[in-house]
């Protein structure tokens, strides 16, 4: 069958290569790949910077965000043939941590954890593939060309936990949301806002291009004016943080509204550089009880909230998120940004 690898640590190395059949373990789905998604990550992991084959292997099967239908389950497993599944990326290293042997698998301590396409795993990006019947998920059956945006909403079903983790605290109504970035993780960041029922702001640079429309046919409001102008005059409750640039992560930090709270779910690339005040960041965060909070990957509960929020969602706003489809044959062009690229997909 055919694959869409890499050879981590070698840049521009991704390839559509023949790879050998998958063939189910004991407990194990096998399943026909239908699309796995491309993200920042897949892109770092293809330029070199990022990844690691399976041990005694240097190529690794790309692709973390999957979607595809079952062909095979094993009795008594909760699965049948023709399901519609999405496969959990992380696994618990042999000797987990606290975290990992309760489930909490994305809150791993030790590093010593495994993720399918990205760490010592293979991952979904292949006509076939095999997942543990624990660590899939199924999808309700409209959701057969849009699910593929399953493993980003997990991530930002895990940042709205988080953040409402806590709120709880103290007393929480938060009205008012800041979301930072239109792209996939911020748009869907904001579709779990409106399903909160709050005032949901999305800022990002371009004017232009889908990303206006998608905010605001969810009913937020969209801004692309500067950052300090943007949160003063929202002044959210909430600031979910999914770009990783200076200007609005440092802007978020002292721009909510008193007990605010911020999740940064972006990663910042290293060694841009800023002056700060870091005096004025502490007062302000320490005078308003508010709280700055970094989030990423899922767990199993998080990947149930996910397929809620998808299964409820407006499929058409879903599928115009997916603004460009790319056939395995041609996988390697899903690597090279086009204008208005917002979520990029591989057909498999």
């Amino acid at each position: 069958m055919r694959a869409v690898t890499v050879r981590p640590g070698t840049k521009n190395s991704v390839e559509v290569r023949e790879v050998p059949d998958p063939a189910p373990a004991a407990g194990e789905l096998l399943v026909d790949g239908l699309a796995v998604g491309v993200c920042g990550t897949d892109k770092e992991i293809v330029r070199g910077e990022y990844g690691s084959a399976p041990p005694g292997r240097e190529w690794l099967v790309l692709g973390h965000e999957s979607l595809g239908r079952v062909r095979q389950a094993p009795p008594a497993s909760g699965f049948s043939a023709g399901d519609l599944v999405a496969g959990v990326v992380r696994r618990p290293d042999p000797e987990p941590c606290g975290a990992c042997v309760r489930g909490e698998f994305d809150m791993c301590r030790n590093g010593r954890y495994t993720e399918r396409g990205i760490k010592e795993l293979d991952g979904y990006g292949a006509e076939a593939w095999c997942v543990e019947a624990d660590y899939a998920v199924k999808l309700e059956p409209h959701l057969d060309r849009a699910g593929v945006l399953m493993e980003p909403t997990t991530v930002v079903a895990k940042a709205w936990e988080q953040v409402e983790r806590v709120g709880a605290r103290a007393w929480f109504e938060p009205q008012r949301v800041l979301v930072t970035g239109a792209g996939p993780i911020g748009l869907l960041a904001a579709l779990l806002g409106m399903r909160r029922g709050l005032d949901v702001h999305v800022l990002d640079r371009v004017t232009e291009g889908p990303k206006p429309g998608l905010v605001r046919d969810l009913g937020a409001t969209y801004h692309a004016k500067d950052i300090e102008q943007v949160i003063t005059a929202v002044r959210p409750d909430v600031v979910i943080e999914a770009t990783g640039a200076n200007e609005p992560v440092l802007a978020s930090l002292t721009g909510t509204a008193p007990y605010g709270v911020v999740c940064l779910t972006g990663v910042s690339p290293a060694g841009r550089r800023m002056t700060v005040d870091a005096g004025a960041i502490n007062r302000e965060i320490v005078l308003q009880n508010d709280v700055v909070v970094g989030s990423v990957n899922a767990n199993l509960r998080h990947y149930r909230q996910a397929a809620d929020a998808l299964a409820d969602a407006d499929l058409s706003w879903l599928e115009r998120v997916i603004t460009r489809r790319v056939p395995l044959e041609r996988a390697t062009e899903a690597f090279t940004p086009q204008p208005d690229d917002v979520k990029v997909v591989v057909e498999l």
